[in-house]
């Protein structure tokens, strides 16, 4: 199957959908790490492949660095999430999610809060060069 932005976009919308219902079932003020187990389970039931704390690796001036990133989610090889259990998202939160999206080389990424009172409102997705060089349909 050819990726396009609309497929892109489909399992970013269903994966929303996901963390809402999470949000719906356990409400805010816990643990980043249970939200990230509870959404692992709803995104794997809607038939997503989904995983959990991937490593990164850090190339820096042409040298396979002693280090890594690690990613919270990454969803059909396509779409990073990255998960906070905040009061409020900050900035850097927006940057480090931009970074990961960059060095992973993924087109889509959504960074979601469950420490608020609406999932849609708080979260924010961002998009790559990758994602806008993708066939619209």
């Amino acid at each position: 199957m050819k990726i396009t932005q609309k497929i892109v976009n489909q399992i970013a919308y269903d994966i929303v959908g996901c963390a809402i219902e999470v949000h719906k079932q356990l409400g805010p003020g816990l643990l980043e790490s249970i939200y990230e187990k509870c959404l692992i389970e709803e995104i794997q039931d809607h038939g997503f492949n989904v995983e959990s704390q991937v490593p990164v690796p850090i190339c820096y001036k042409g040298k396979l660095l002693n280090q890594e990133l690690k990613l919270d989610l990454l969803i059909n090889d396509l779409i990073i999430v990255e998960l906070k259990a905040v009061e409020q998202l900050l900035p850097i939160c927006e940057a480090q999610l931009l970074s990961y999206l960059k060095l992973a080389n993924k087109p889509k990424g959504l960074l979601i809060n469950f420490n608020c009172k609406n999932i849609v409102e708080d979260m924010i997705p961002l998009v790559t060069q990758k994602f806008a060089d993708l066939d619209i349909n």
